[in-house]
C-alpha cells in the first residue's frame, strides 16, 4: 500500500493552536497508526515554523501520547521525542491530539529525561487542567519513561520498518 496524505494537528488545552503539519499515513500495527514526515516538511505553530532536516516517523497509539522517532542523518535534535497528551483521534484525513506539555526525550547519546515539568505545572493551574487529565498525563509520562528506559515496545525499534517504508517512498518520489 502506498502512503497517503495525513494532516497532523496538535492543540494545547482549551483548543489553543499548537503544531500542525502534513504527513504521510504509512499504516497501522499493534502499536497504532504510523505516519511519515519527509525531509523538507514544514511544521508550524503560532510564532514558529521549522523545516525538517531528517526523516521522522510518528506513532499515534490508542494511548495518551504521540511518539516521534528521528532518522540519524543528519544528526537529529534527539532520537525519540514523546509528547504526553490526550489520546490521538484518527480520521481518514487527519489526526488530532492535545499536547499536555510533558515530554519524554531520548537524546542522541541515549540519555532519557522528562522535559517541561515546569510548563505542565504552570498550565495545569493557568489553563485549569481537570484532576483526571492531570492524573492521566502523569501516569502516562511515568509509563512511557519506564518503557523507553526498558526498551519495551514500541520503543524497541518497532519504528524501523516504518522508517524503511518512508525511506523507500521518498526515494521513489
Amino acid at each position: 500500500m502506498s502512503p497517503t496524505p495525513l494532516r497532523v494537528v496538535a492543540r494545547k488545552w482549551g483548543d489553543r493552536p499548537h503544531w500542525e503539519f502534513d504527513a504521510l499515513r504509512l499504516g497501522s500495527d499493534q502499536h497504532g497508526l504510523w505516519a511519515g514526515v519527509p525531509v523538507g516538511t514544514v511544521i508550524s505553530r503560532p510564532g514558529l515554523t521549522i523545516v525538517t532536516r531528517q526523516l521522522q516517523v510518528v506513532l499515534f497509539p490508542a494511548l495518551p501520547y504521540v511518539a516521534t522517532f528521528y532518522s540519524s542523518e543528519p544528526e537529529p535534535p534527539c532520537r525519540v521525542y514523546v509528547d504526553i497528551g490526550t489520546e490521538p483521534v484518527v480520521s481518514a484525513a487527519q489526526v488530532t491530539s492535545t499536547d499536555l506539555d510533558l515530554d519524554v526525550i531520548v537524546g542522541n547519546h541515549g540519555r532519557v529525561w522528562i522535559d517541561d515539568e515546569d510548563e505542565f505545572a504552570q498550565h495545569r493551574v493557568e489553563w485549569s487542567y481537570p484532576d483526571d487529565v492531570v492524573a492521566t498525563a502523569v501516569a502516562s509520562c511515568e509509563a512511557v519513561a519506564a518503557a523507553v528506559r526498558a526498551g519495551a515496545p514500541p520503543f524497541d525499534g518497532s519504528h524501523e520498518p516504518w522508517m524503511d517504508l518512508l525511506r523507500r517512498h521518498t526515494l521513489e518520489a
